[in-house]
């Protein structure tokens, strides 16, 4: 579920062939832009994987710090950052899925999570978004 969404987009799907144009859209009644959710996800996802490998882990501020004020990326290089970097991540935390002795060992520094509660928050957050990318892009007419 992680890595293939089965019956379900995936988040490289969503955001396949976005026009650069449209990144940056928040459409009336909308709070924000496609740009915005990929952000969130990128910033979410590495806070989860973050508090599950990190026992020095520090909380950021919420919602400031999991939500980007710009409703568009400032370059092509930006918006390919922030895709590559949810790749790259998403990737970091099923390995530590598939080194782990015990997933539900709680974390000495957290407050009885452990790594399997963290992958179906993970699963989760980002199905909700995905979704949402994918809502908008149909509002936006660039979906299928």
């Amino acid at each position: 579920m992680l890595l293939k969404a089965n019956a379900h987009v995936t988040f490289k799907d969503a955001v396949r062939d976005l026009p650069a144009a449209l990144r940056g859209v928040v459409p009336n009644h909308i709070p924000y832009s496609i740009w915005q959710l990929v952000e969130h996800i990128r910033i979410a996802q590495h806070d989860i994987l973050d508090f599950s490998r990190n026992p020095d882990y520090k909380e950021p501020d919420w919602p400031k710090d999991y939500w980007p004020v710009a409703t568009a990326p400032d370059s092509e290089a930006a918006w390919k950052h922030s895709i590559e970097q949810v790749d790259k991540d998403l990737h970091a935390f099923v390995g530590l899925l598939e080194t782990s002795k015990d997933l539900f060992a709680p974390f000495p520094h957290g407050t009885g999570q452990h790594l399997f509660r963290e992958a179906i928050l993970l699963i989760d957050h980002n199905s909700y978004h995905v979704g949402e990318i994918v809502a908008l892009r149909r509002f936006l007419g660039a979906w299928g």
